[in-house]
């Protein structure tokens, strides 16, 4: 399985960029972190649609709030941790209100990297996942990324894009992103199916290969739209596979694997289900790739709970 690479939010700008060319009616507002998040190529393009808040995450938030409710379309971009932790509160009263704010979260889960801690945002998913009112996607490519942004500019309320600064697979998507559904990305098998958010795309991918290599064949499946979920396909997979396991760059906790967790539930009966993520700890600074592997998100580890 040979494939480019490429870090998604290289792209948020270009492609916020592009959407602002079609929409005159689209901001983006920042918190001091531009550069980081490219979205100066939107201040370049629009200067007088671009608002730079300065470190007051909270203030804009309800900055975007305002935007909304005088008919705008914000977008506001920061680092994960900023956009579900620091702003949560506002961002209920947004989800209260089903106000139409757009927020692009990048260096989600453990892509802080050297920046520790404290700027790692290994809870987004659980964060956000329990706002009513509030849609979550997570691309896994960058067709994906224009794909999430235009569902977001059609959608009638909150949305949040949850944007990889760590590499993803440089591909085309297997076909039209949909709020509400999963895709399945490969389709060999019963043995097992990992399910995978769109941060970890290159991880699952190799785990995927490394298990055919080992004479396994299974399903791959990409949890684009967290919320909505696909729980009929996720149901359906979970009745046909001896063996689940989620991959997430975020807490086992409360992420993908705890939404896939309650959605088989009730079942009578389904497959076994194991997770890789970040166990109940806070990560350290580091390297990303060392990070990573320190915590669990290794091809290694997928296939040790696939043969548990």
């Amino acid at each position: 399985m040979l494939y480019n690479k490429i870090t998604l939010r290289e792209l948020v700008g270009t492609v916020l960029v592009e959407a602002g060319t079609e929409n005159p009616n689209i901001y983006v507002i920042d918190s001091d972190l531009a550069k980081s998040t490219t979205t100066n190529k939107f201040q370049d393009v629009f200067p007088r649609r671009f608002f730079e808040s300065g470190i007051a995450e909270q203030n804009a938030m309800s900055i975007a709030a305002g935007m909304a409710t005088e008919g705008k379309i914000p977008f506001y971009v920061n680092f994960a941790i900023f956009v579900s932790g620091t702003c949560w509160t506002q961002l209920r009263q947004i989800c209260y209100a089903n106000l139409n704010v757009k927020l692009i979260a990048t260096h989600p889960g453990m892509d802080g990297s050297y920046d520790g801690a404290t700027h790692h945002a290994n809870e987004d998913i659980a964060l956000m996942r329990v706002l009513p009112n509030l849609r979550v996607l997570s691309p896994s490519n960058p067709d994906e990324l224009r794909q999430a942004v235009k569902l977001a500019i059609e959608h009638q309320g909150p949305v949040y894009i949850r944007c990889a600064r760590d590499s993803v697979p440089n591909i085309p998507a297997k076909c039209q992103m949909e709020m509400g559904k999963a895709v399945i990305a490969e389709n060999l098998g019963d043995d097992f199916a990992i399910i995978y958010e769109g941060s970890t795309a290159d991880l699952a991918m190799q785990s995927f290969e490394a298990c055919r290599k080992k004479g396994l064949n299974g399903k791959l499946i990409n949890i684009f739209s967290l919320k909505p979920v696909d729980s009929v396909c996720i149901r359906r997979i979970a009745g046909e596979v001896k063996k689940l396991v989620t991959v997430e760059n975020h807490s086992v906790m409360g992420g993908l694997g705890g939404l896939v967790a309650e959605t088989i539930c009730d079942l009578p009966a389904h497959a076994p289900l194991m997770r890789v993520g970040v166990e109940d700890v806070f990560t350290e600074s580091g390297a990303l790739a060392a990070v990573k592997t320190k915590y669990g998100l290794t091809v290694e580890n997928v296939l040790k709970k696939l043969e548990a």
